[in-house]
């Protein structure tokens, strides 16, 4: 069964742009060995990740996520089956918000603050569909 999980959760610490490479490549690694593809957005020290695969293989993603030291406050937004993968060409995509992104961050957020939590499931995935289409990714 092919699923997507979308979660949230915070960074324990301040990233630098080190940081950040390392997640992504690390991600991008692990994720191709796993057939798993997504997205991951940084923002206000706020992780949002929405991975797509086989449900036992993403389940098993999630908890090593979970025991990861960067992220805190863990919490699934939304879960569904989906039958096509969003990101099928990407192991792990990035977007961070950079000045060129943040209008799109604040069209789906509730205030001036990028806050994934407070969003329903269907913004969530208005904002991934809208992501793939017209975001700056990094590499």
């Amino acid at each position: 069964m092919l699923i997507q999980l979308t979660y949230a959760s915070r960074s324990t610490d301040a990233l630098g742009a080190a940081d950040i490479k390392d997640i992504l490549h690390s991600s991008q690694r692990n994720n191709a060995i796993d057939g798993v593809t997504g997205a991951l957005c940084l923002s206000n020290g706020i992780f949002l990740q929405q991975l797509e695969g086989d449900r036992h293989v993403v389940n098993r993603v999630y908890h090593r996520i979970l025991k990861d030291s960067r992220h805190k406050d863990p919490e699934i937004l939304d879960f569904s089956e989906i039958t096509s993968r969003r990101f099928s060409t990407w192991s792990m995509g990035m977007l961070s918000s950079v000045a060129d992104n943040r209008q799109l961050f604040l069209k789906y957020a509730s205030s001036a603050d990028f806050d994934p939590y407070s969003m329903s499931p269907g913004t969530l995935r208005a904002f991934f569909d809208e992501v793939v289409q017209n975001a700056r990714w990094l590499s």
